[in-house]
């Protein structure tokens, strides 16, 4: 008589472990969300500075965690990733600490600026370490056949939290003003520290370990058409509130909103379609999808149009991460997971720390409206590369 199996974990058992690792991730992206909507008020017309500058501000958090992710992966893989996002959380206390420090200084703007902006590289370099420190948790804890859901609820958490953030902080500045933001960030990281103190760490995986370049390049065909797709996101949530403004409307953050929304929402429903169908197809009909709602965002006579817009870019971009991810991560052996998943990650930084700079210098030039149908463009780019990787490992 052979021995009794274990049981497996049920669905629910699986799930609730997922929560207790993306929690990280949501208290993360809530200090990123609680500024998203009026860091550019603030910066254009607190201290005076240009579109530009309010965009290059935005990207520099992005651009921090681009040029960050090599060490975050190289961290996560050799010291652990309860470890990883210890670090981070302490980034984003220090963060929250320099954005109250910065408002201290708003009559002397350059200053203010500077020490803003340190604040957001600061908040970048959390984002990567945590963003990395989680995933590789996960699938280090769960097994590899999850690592689409662990992506999915990890993006969940992310958008989520954005989602909630955007309006709270507008909250949050019209009722206690801007310095409000830096103690919310910082208090927010205290609790996490607390809560994470006593969680049980995942043990480091031993193996071959990629240099991080190595993973780079196996990678990199995957995380070009991520890149590609998200630049829509980076335009939505660097410019909404100047597009706004430009076209005389009220209520941006309601667009942020709507666009998390609606991520989580796909991701909720439809997750699972990954496994089914494959990754190459799920992200071939999310990218026709978020085409399509930045072009709504392009051509948006009135502000429901707007909202619908970005609605179907959050629906549509939901799941091209955890896609394209699925098929990225079989190219890098499971030692060195960390290393494969910040590559990875790499492409969807360089989009949002693009997407600022590039995108301001549109709006300069063309005006708001334009920026979603540059985005829309770079979009279909995407999809034709996504096209082509699925008929190359078709054919393979």
């Amino acid at each position: 008589m052979s021995a009794q199996q274990p049981a497996l974990p049920s669905s629910m058992s699986i799930t609730l472990q997922i929560l207790s690792i993306v929690f990280y991730t949501f208290i993360a992206f809530l200090c990123i969300g609680l500024p998203i909507a009026v860091l550019p008020g603030y910066v254009h017309d607190q201290l005076g500075f240009s579109p530009a500058i309010a965009g290059l501000t935005i990207g520099s958090q992005y651009l921090a965690t681009l040029l960050s992710r090599p060490s975050a992966g190289r961290l996560a893989d050799s010291l652990g990733t309860k470890r990883a996002i210890i670090y981070g959380l302490i980034g984003i206390a220090l963060s929250g600490v320099l954005t109250l420090a910065s408002t201290l200084l708003i009559n002397l703007p350059v200053v203010s600026l500077v020490v803003l902006i340190a604040g957001r590289l600061l908040l970048g370099i959390a984002q990567g370490l945590i963003g990395v420190g989680t995933n590789s948790w996960g699938i280090g804890q769960l097994g590899a056949e999850h690592t689409a859901r662990m992506i999915s609820w990890n993006g969940i958490a992310s958008y989520g939290a954005i989602a909630m953030g955007a309006p709270l902080g507008v909250v949050l500045v019209d009722g206690l003003g801007f310095a409000a933001l830096g103690v919310a960030l910082t208090a927010l990281a205290l609790l996490a520290l607390v809560i994470i103190r006593n969680k049980a760490s995942l043990a480091v995986t031993g193996g071959e370990r990629l240099p991080f370049w190595s993973a780079f390049g196996r990678v990199a065909p995957f995380g070009t058409g991520l890149a590609l797709a998200s630049i829509g996101y980076g335009t939505l949530t660097t410019f909404i509130t100047l597009y706004y403004i430009e076209r005389g409307w009220a209520g941006a953050a309601w667009c942020l909103t709507a666009f998390g929304v609606c991520f989580v929402l796909a991701r909720l429903l439809f997750a699972n379609s990954i496994n089914r169908l494959g990754g190459f197809p799920v992200a071939i009909a999310c990218m026709t999808i978020e085409t399509l709602g930045l072009c709504l965002l392009w051509l948006a006579p009135s502000t429901p149009v707007a909202l619908a817009g970005a609605a179907l870019a959050g629906f549509g971009l939901s799941l091209v991460y955890p896609a394209l991810g699925v098929e990225a991560i079989k190219q890098v052996p499971t030692s060195s997971r960390g290393a494969g998943l910040s590559a990875y990650s790499v492409f969807f930084d360089l989009a949002l720390a693009i997407a600022g700079p590039v995108m301001g210098f549109v709006a300069l030039h063309l005006g708001y409206p334009w920026i979603f149908l540059c985005a829309a463009l770079l979009s279909v780019a995407g999809l034709v590369l996504t096209l082509s990787l699925s008929r190359r490992a078709a054919n393979q």
